[in-house]
């Protein structure tokens, strides 16, 4: 039997067999919506369903099996089962106790298991999650008593948090709560003394300011590589390659070349001192990634096209936000060099990868190569994309509506 679960290797036959959800509807006389929520874990499959959906893709009785063996959880549903539910507050915050000089770093451990959720889900799925352990978080800083040393290093955790949290709001298209935690975590990093985090709150907040146009940004993300002039060397690299990134977007190739080589310099660096958690991605991937992009965004396919290529080839479709993300920016590489039916063939990837990822990027990307290929709408490739498209969610709502009061 399949290692996976029912949701995933419907999606699987589904598109083996080059079947759209909607074509799907049709042939098991499901709703589509019902359909993507099987697809995606959301729902468990009725013995019913499974043997319909079964039917329709030819799957011989293997997601019949699947059922029987046990109803896959879906993510939120993973959230829950987990013991991560959004609404707990974590048993170390006892308000009115005195706070051990252990508990800042086992809070860090937790906000660390909890930060690998963003690998896997998009903004929409964590942010209530990650915006109660802020508020946890601020409420043992506010009623607990504990020594100085501890405080700095709560407030610290309390950044990371922050961070976190602005983060999968910003994905989800929550700019006022992004702008209002990364704030928070500035803040709370400069209460702290922590250089590195402080950097860090800065580039959160260039990138956000880059994605609404904001004429500040490349200046904020300079100001992030000052901040944490030594901080490790991980560290310094992400800085670098973010600054990179709000250079590109600006238009100063000499100054986007002079930041990633900077990061790729610091990326072969070695130092005795231990990375912080919140860096553990960046490795020479993320290099190619940052790299990829900027050269796209600078109109430069040559140069793009190879390192996004060699980026993507290791990366794993359960990454599906990320994935669809960097294969949009290889897609606008492609119209750069003219190859309209390669640049179409990776955009109907990042349709699929797509589909049901609680981030509202994707879709914002996917919208923007279709205006690209306006001119060549005529093409069947271009065609076929657009109704692809057309198929995707329009928006993603959080499970429940911000409460400012609350974080």
């Amino acid at each position: 039997m399949s290692d996976l679960s029912f949701s995933e290797r419907m999606r699987q036959l589904r598109q083996a067999r080059g079947i759209s959800l909607r074509g799907l509807a049709r042939c098991t006389f499901y709703g589509k919506t019902y359909l993507h929520e099987l697809e995606t874990g959301v729902k468990p499959p009725t013995k019913a369903a499974a043997q319909r959906v079964d039917d329709a893709l030819g799957a011989e009785g293997e997601l019949v099996a699947l059922t029987a063996a046990g109803p896959s959880i879906g993510r939120r549903g993973f959230v829950i089962a987990t013991g991560l539910a959004a609404a707990l507050p974590h048993t170390l915050l006892v308000h009115g106790r005195r706070v051990g000089a252990t508990t800042p770093g086992q809070i860090a451990e937790r906000t660390a298991r909890l930060r690998r959720l963003d690998n896997y889900l998009g903004g929409a799925d964590t942010h209530d999650l990650y915006a109660s352990e802020v508020h946890s978080t601020t409420q043992l800083i506010k009623d607990g008593s504990y020594s100085e040393a501890t405080g700095q290093q709560l407030l610290a955790v309390l950044a990371e948090q922050a961070q976190l949290a602005g983060w999968a709001a910003f994905d989800a298209g929550r700019h006022s709560d992004a702008d209002r935690l990364y704030r928070a975590s500035l803040a709370a990093a400069r209460d702290a003394d922590n250089p590195p985090l402080t950097g860090n709150a800065l580039a959160f907040l260039a990138y956000q300011q880059l994605d609404l146009g904001k004429p500040a940004a490349a200046a904020t993300a300079a100001a992030s590589c000052a901040e944490a002039s030594t901080a490790t060397p991980g560290v310094r690299a992400l800085l670098n390659l973010r600054a990179g990134w709000a250079y590109a977007v600006t238009g100063d190739a000499a100054l986007t070349q002079q930041h990633l080589d900077q990061g790729t310099a610091y990326l072969a660096e070695r130092d005795d001192r231990p990375e912080p958690d919140w860096v553990w991605w960046v490795d020479r991937v993320e290099d190619d990634i940052m790299a990829g992009r900027c050269w796209t965004v600078l109109n430069r396919p040559l140069r793009a096209i190879p390192v996004r290529e060699r980026a993507l080839a290791g990366f794993d479709d359960t990454q599906a936000r990320d994935k669809s993300l960097y294969l949009s920016w290889l897609a606008d590489a492609y119209l750069d060099a003219n190859e309209v039916e390669q640049a179409c063939a990776t955009a109907s990837a990042v349709a699929r990868l797509a589909a049901g990822v609680g981030s509202i990027r994707p879709g914002q990307r996917l919208h923007e190569i279709l205006g690209r290929l306006e001119p060549h709408a005529a093409l069947p490739c271009v065609a076929e994309l657009r109704s692809l498209a057309s198929e995707m969610p329009t928006h993603h709502r959080l499970s429940s509506p911000p409460n400012s009061g609350s974080r």
